[in-house]
């Protein structure tokens, strides 16, 4: 059987920039050989059972010479795999894909070629820098820069410094000060603009924008880290107005987000569309009951009364619902109540639009709006196995039938701790964000949250913060995740 290997782009940092074919091709391959500059977001995509052998190369430091890097892929090919060698940016935009793809087609093995988007086009462009502009550059010129103080390269200064367009070097960052002088001894004006991109595309992108005469100082100043691109032309005066990435509201911000994993895409997205460092950092995992038994019972006896808690809550009650070969018209007659404008979008998605939903996510607002004579009305309230029981006894004081349906459970999840610790304690966290009691009573078994601030999405996740001492700092208007990036967003401005 024979393999084939692909030369895969990864784009130059950001996820959301990957190719379509990219995506598939490190969904479906058997082995990877992982670049250095992919970043941890592109990387993150891999599932867990491919084989990944990093061949990582940046100045200095190699994790495999090209030599083996080429055996290896002609190897790993010719067992029959489908192998991905992964490459920051574009493979032939100095990737050495095209002498990569060269000795595998010596060797007979067969190549397909997957371009990336290049950091040398994305990294300006989130800069606010356009490569190209009719009243600044006509022309984009692509040289390497890791050589440029070396008197054997084969870079034309003479020529290159008569260039009225924009030029992008790369991997030259170690060696901008030989670059700014060799462009203005061949004759360059000192005063062209200059820009520093560092970790282009990504949620820590800073860019230090000058002129040849003065970037090197501002540079060392700003203490930028590798890698960056160097940006020369007059279009980096473009920055200031076109400046769209660096200036989102959460740009810079570091924040934790405690939620479930199964749960925390929503929230993670949203903030970091919103420019924040996201930190996931779930306290809980959302697991089946230890028995079906309360959950079934809701399901095949006729209630007068469904009251839904939470999400969690609406999945579980109907992913056990259709596994009994059940839908939604189980529940004509019953009449359904929502906690939280969340819980009743999760049951309007299954064309359930619920009969109650009191303006507050708190189950006990349900009680003003149900019968204050409960006798005769049988009530199944479906939550997670743990939780407060006020609401079930207000309603058996009333008279009323109640049943409780454990629909899930929250456990304590596993996670290492050291690193998030160092980081509260090291002042760099933002903010870190809370979604209910359960993930404040573990976060707070675990750490102190130090002078970061904290979020809450709504009165219960508060009043649990409060019994660890801790008054949230902002809480989110509606209890949605929605509301809580909003909140977020307001109380940096503010």
């Amino acid at each position: 059987m024979s393999g084939k290997v692909y030369l895969v782009g990864a784009g130059p940092g950001d996820a959301g920039l990957l190719t379509l074919r990219a995506a598939e091709l490190i969904a479906k391959a058997d082995f990877i050989a992982l670049d250095a500059l992919v970043s941890d977001d592109v990387a993150a995509r891999i599932p867990a059972g491919t084989e990944v052998v990093f061949v990582g190369k940046r100045a200095s430091a190699h994790a495999l010479p090209q030599e083996q890097i080429n055996q290896l892929l002609v190897s790993e090919a010719k067992k029959g795999k489908c192998v991905v060698r992964l490459k920051g940016g574009d493979p032939f935009v100095f990737g050495r894909g095209g002498e990569e793809a060269e000795e595998l087609i010596a060797a007979g093995v067969p190549v397909e070629i997957v371009p990336g988007i290049s950091s040398a086009i994305a990294g300006p462009a989130y800069a606010g820098i356009p490569v190209t502009h009719r009243a600044h550059a006509t022309s984009v010129t692509l040289v390497t820069g890791h050589e440029a103080d070396s008197g054997s390269t084969g870079i034309q200064w003479p020529a290159l410094a008569q260039l009225d367009g924009t030029i992008v070097f790369m991997m030259g960052f170690a060696n901008l000060p030989a670059i700014c002088h060799k462009l203005m001894e061949h004759g360059m004006n000192g005063d062209r603009g200059c820009a520093v991109i560092s970790k282009a595309t990504r949620l820590d992108q800073r860019t230090v924008t000058g002129t040849l005469r003065n970037i090197e100082a501002r540079v060392a100043l700003a203490e930028l880290a590798t890698p960056a691109i160097i940006v020369v032309g007059n279009v980096v005066s473009l920055h200031e107005t076109l400046n769209w990435f660096e200036s989102k509201p959460l740009f810079g911000k570091r924040i934790v987000v405690t939620r479930a994993r199964e749960q925390a895409s929503e929230l993670k997205r949203l903030l970091e569309e919103s420019g924040a460092q996201v930190l996931q950092f779930p306290t809980i995992a959302i697991e089946r009951p230890q028995s079906w038994d309360s959950l079934d019972v809701a399901i095949d006896t006729h209630f007068d009364w469904l009251l839904f808690t939470s999400p969690n809550g609406v999945q579980s009650f109907f992913a056990r619902l259709f596994a009994k070969g059940e839908d939604a018209r189980a529940l004509s007659g019953t009449k359904i109540a929502a906690v939280g404008q969340a819980t009743a979008d999760e049951l309007r998605s299954r064309c359930v639009f619920p009969d109650l939903v009191p303006e507050r996510f708190l189950s006990i607002e349900l009680l003003p709006l149900l019968a204050e004579d409960q006798r005769g009305i049988r009530t199944a309230v479906v939550r997670a196995e743990e939780g407060r029981d006020e609401l079930l006894t207000a309603l058996r004081e009333r008279g009323g039938d109640v049943h409780l349906a454990a629909a899930y459970r929250t456990v304590a999840a596993e996670n290492n701790v050291d690193e998030l610790r160092a980081l509260i304690e090291s002042n760099t966290i933002d903010v870190i964000t809370f979604t209910s009691a359960s993930t404040v009573d573990n976060f707070f078994a675990r750490l102190n949250p130090g002078t970061a601030r904290i979020a809450s999405i709504g009165p219960t996740t508060s009043e649990a913060l409060r019994r660890h001492g801790r008054t949230p700092d902002l809480e989110a208007e509606n209890a949605t995740i929605q509301s809580l990036h909003d909140a977020v967003v307001a109380s940096v401005k503010e």
